[in-house]
């Protein structure tokens, strides 16, 4: 784990690795899509304000939550009536359609929320994951857990949220 700059401040030292994670998180978004990855990355940054760190598992912390709001605003303001359609959906790291599904979006978070009062540590692992583009690895080091821990908390909420959300 890094430990904080003199600053305080992270942002710096990940801003590309942020921009990469909200890149892949937004790839499967629709063409003209008015939220970009330098968009979510600098949303995240404003939303964090002047907040500082001890370290960079912190501040990663911090910034899923951050970006995972941002989605979900973003989604409630682009919200479709699309009211009594069923759907099918898997829940894995390309959650792609969460991307193109405002009300999938929200209700994720809504179902997340429900998870974290249940068990915390799997709904942070898969905020990582669904809302931050962390791999196992990178949500393992960011937490401070083992792989296999990762793994398991996972395996668990991915389970966890299809059958929350009707997922075959």
């Amino acid at each position: 784990m890094s430990q904080a700059p003199a600053d305080g401040g992270f942002f710096p030292m990940v801003y590309d690795e942020l921009k990469r994670l909200a890149a892949a998180r937004l790839k499967h978004e629709r063409d003209g899509h008015s939220l970009d990855a330098t968009a979510l990355v600098h949303e995240a940054y404003l939303r964090l304000g002047a907040a500082s760190f001890a370290d960079r598992s912190g501040f990663f912390r911090a910034a899923a939550v951050a970006m995972q709001r941002i989605l979900v605003d973003h989604a409630r303001s682009r919200k479709a009536s699309k009211r009594g359609a069923t759907r099918t959906i898997a829940i894995d790291a390309e959650f792609s359609d969460a991307d193109t599904d405002p009300d999938l979006v929200l209700d994720l978070d809504a179902a997340l929320e429900r998870l974290g009062q249940e068990d915390p540590s799997s709904a942070e692992i898969a905020r990582h994951r669904l809302f931050a583009g962390l791999s196992i690895e990178e949500s393992a080091e960011v937490l401070g857990i083992s792989r296999a821990t990762a793994f398991r908390e996972w395996a668990y909420a991915r389970s966890w949220l299809a059958t929350a959300l009707g997922s075959v």
